[in-house]
């Protein structure tokens, strides 16, 4: 049977505890694997970009929806202008005046990007981060992350389903499943950004 859609996902999560009766529990297990998943992957397939505007004077700028991890950002001007990351107490020391221009750091406090200096005009921002996979539903039937790889989602269920089932002999074989597809598709994705010439 394949894997590509939620009620397939959790119709194979069914057959493979063979139990017919964990109708209402099965979401809660996949649930429960997209949280870890959400926790350990950093790959390119969940990389998203989003570009906003300054505010002129004002420092702060809410994180987009699904943030997870920051890869870059940059103030879109002519050329380019890379900002690097700083630790709030670092942003203090540099920024934590009123001084203003473009922005050169940021750093993150409370859900927002505070970039310093403080912007002294409106300029586009852009950004590249890692974003939550997208959950799946009953209203989101499908997601790219199980279009790819139905076996992580599959053994994340199941992992997750074990200690529910009080069936502790089943944990390490799940768990160990999950494992080495994490391995497996960690590696790829390193390949594939690596790959090439120096």
């Amino acid at each position: 049977m394949a894997i590509g859609t939620y009620a397939e996902l959790q119709t194979a999560v069914a057959n493979w505890l063979d139990r017919d009766d964990l109708g209402d529990r099965i979401p809660e297990f996949i649930a429960l694997a997209e949280a870890r998943m959400n926790r350990v992957f950093r790959l390119r397939l969940m990389e998203a970009k989003y570009t906003a505007s300054t505010v002129a004077g004002q420092r702060n700028l809410a994180l987009p929806a699904g943030y997870l991890q920051m890869r870059n950002l940059q103030i879109n001007t002519t050329p380019i202008r890379p900002c690097q990351y700083v630790t709030p107490e670092i942003y203090d020391r540099l920024y934590g005046s009123t001084s203003t221009g473009t922005p050169e750091i940021y750093t993150i406090i409370a859900g927002e990007l505070q970039l310093g200096p403080i912007p002294a005009s409106v300029q586009t921002i852009e950004m590249l981060f890692y974003k939550k996979i997208a959950a799946l539903s009953v209203s989101n039937t499908t997601e790219a992350m199980l279009t790819d790889n139905p076996d992580v989602y599959l053994y994340g269920a199941l992992l997750e389903a074990e200690p529910f089932l009080m069936n502790d002999e089943r944990l390490g074989v799940w768990a160990q499943g999950f494992q080495q597809s994490i391995e497996n598709l960690q590696e790829q994705d390193a390949k594939d950004r690596h790959s090439g010439s120096a």
